[in-house]
């Protein structure tokens, strides 16, 4: 009787461990911010390598509004602005060197489809709302040559709106 209360408690570890039943969306590759270990799943347009979280980490998860960027050593990459919720990116920009994907993250990818006006609005004004974040962060740690491309970037989608 005690083994297979062991082994109930056990099986029932192992199903809250699944990523379906924890809060993960199944199917979904999680990556880790190499210095801050902040966990996500990037849209599949940055392309695999080490990605970076500028934002809000609650819980080790990547949350809020913020941005994901490519990196390999020192040259940057692809970047999304936008939210996440739990890691998982919910709406924004992914913006591949002034070409831009719009959206919602569907199929693990930020847009990918036709958008109505509207969520084409939101996902550009919180992409700038990102941008702006960011770059509040790095004005705050001194860093003003950040600080400044990043409110930048805020215009620069700001201007995809009119």
């Amino acid at each position: 009787m005690k083994i297979h209360r062991i082994l109930g408690g056990a099986a029932a570890l192992a199903l809250l461990a699944s990523p379906s039943l924890a809060g993960q969306p199944a199917g979904q590759s999680w990556s880790q911010d190499p210095g801050s270990k902040c966990r996500f799943v990037a849209p599949a347009s940055l392309t695999a390598g080490p990605t970076y979280w500028t934002g809000a980490c609650p819980g080790g998860k990547a949350s809020g509004i913020g941005m994901l960027r490519r990196r390999d050593g020192a040259k940057s990459g692809p970047a999304f602005y936008g939210e996440l919720t739990a890691g998982v990116p919910k709406i924004g920009v992914v913006d591949l060197d002034g070409q831009y994907r719009v959206g919602r993250f569907v199929d693990g990818d930020i847009g990918g489809k036709e958008l109505e006006a509207n969520e084409r609005l939101t996902a550009f004004r919180t992409a700038a709302r990102a941008a702006r974040a960011v770059s509040a962060r790095f004005a705050a740690q001194k860093n003003s040559a950040s600080a400044k491309l990043y409110a930048d970037v805020a215009r620069t989608l700001d201007m995809q709106i009119e």
